[in-house]
């Protein structure tokens, strides 16, 4: 048996199902307003989903009157959620959309409490505060050795450096990437050479934002390996001693305190002489 309605108005509560709901309270206490459904339970067009797939399933707006425009989004959440996994799935949250997704932007703190990438749990803005104070690796599967990992961690100074490394055979320069005229101090170049074979007395003539000009002893020729190191210059140089508890009392705001858009990394405040100089 069914009923049709054109409006119902309840006051009290509406049950859907069989059972006593603490959560809406029963009786005297019963909370007005309040709804249990027992589910399974579909919102949004009629033929959304094919079979029962969730308690709560929500599908984008098929309703037809003139004066409802169907909506952008299926939901639209104002205010906190929370979201309790368990064994039904492999995930507690899965999301798909167009392939992928774009970006997530969380406005406030993200807590982890089931198992993520080598067990790391716990608020992630504390996470990130303690690898911070810690080598920042890469740990991958080893790639010739069965039933091993590969660990690799980053150098490390007090600078924000890039290098450039390889090999010079029958030259006499290093030729730079040509994008470092524009992306490092110049004078913060520095240069290692490994001669290859035999003793030839390698020195460093000179060097500019091309290149980096090679002699050898009695003009003999060369062969070397080569790394070059240089600090960039289009960010604000690292403050490496300051005052402070936390990572977050860094007296340049630009590196994490305000908004991308709003960074300046050429600050005249924060923007001082580079690190390391060597001219």
């Amino acid at each position: 048996m069914s009923y049709n309605f054109d409006d119902i108005n309840v006051g009290g509560q509406v049950k859907v199902g069989t059972g006593i709901v603490p959560a809406i309270k029963e009786g005297d206490e019963k909370i007005n307003g309040s709804m249990y459904a027992e589910g399974p339970v579909v919102f949004g067009g009629p033929t959304e989903f094919g079979e029962n797939e969730a308690t709560l399933m929500v599908g984008r707006t098929k309703n037809s009157d003139d004066d409802c425009e169907p909506a952008d989004r299926s939901v639209h959440i104002r205010g906190n959620q929370r979201i309790d996994g368990d064994d039904g799935t492999d995930n507690a949250l899965y999301v798909t959309g167009g392939g992928t997704v774009d970006s997530l932007y969380v406005d406030g703190d993200v807590f982890v409490t089931g198992k993520v990438d080598c067990d790391n749990k716990g608020r992630l803005a504390s996470r990130f505060s303690s690898a911070d104070a810690r080598p920042k690796p890469f740990d991958i599967k080893h790639p010739s050795r069965e039933g091993y990992r590969l660990r690799y961690a980053c150098v490390e100074g007090p600078e924000v450096g890039v290098y450039h490394r390889g090999r010079v055979k029958n030259e006499k320069v290093i030729i730079l990437p040509s994008y470092w005229k524009d992306f490092v101090y110049i004078d913060s170049i520095s240069v290692q050479l490994q001669p290859i074979g035999a003793h030839q007395d390698v020195i460093v003539k000179r060097w500019d934002d091309e290149k980096i000009y090679l002699q050898s002893k009695g003009g003999m020729p060369i062969d070397c390996f080569y790394h070059v190191y240089a600090e960039r210059n289009d960010i604000n140089p690292l403050i490496t001693e300051y005052e402070g508890e936390s990572c977050e009392d860094y007296p340049d705001p630009n590196h994490h305190k305000i908004s991308e858009d709003e960074r300046n990394y050429k600050d005249p405040e924060y923007a001082t002489e580079q690190n390391i100089r060597t001219k």
